[in-house]
């Protein structure tokens, strides 16, 4: 009963780390670190999520957000179409606008 318990406990675990939203299965997919914090990026040619991963304490979300925000402009080369933005600091999604190549 025990192995069970354990083998179950592990499978949860494992399926804890960022994972997608549908839209975004097959975007790209930048693990990146800043400030000490973990995020999790993914992005298509015209949309973005960011996935901060770990806890956050009350009176960080602000400075966070502007993280993520920042975070996408870094990672893709595309601005943020901050009309578009979704979301909170642990994950959010939005539009992007990249220059034409």
């Amino acid at each position: 009963m025990k192995l069970y318990l354990t083998l179950m406990l592990t499978l949860v675990l494992a399926g804890c780390g960022a994972q997608p939203a549908p839209e975004f299965i097959r975007a790209t997919r930048q693990d990146v670190s800043r400030d000490g914090r973990s995020y999790t990026v993914f992005y298509t040619d015209k949309r973005v999520e960011v996935i901060r991963l770990g806890y956050a304490s009350r009176g960080e979300h602000q400075a966070i957000r502007a993280q993520m925000i920042t975070l996408v402009n870094d990672l893709t080369g595309c601005r943020l179409v901050e009309s578009t933005l979704q979301g909170d600091s642990g994950e959010m999604r939005g539009s992007i606008s990249c220059p034409k190549k």
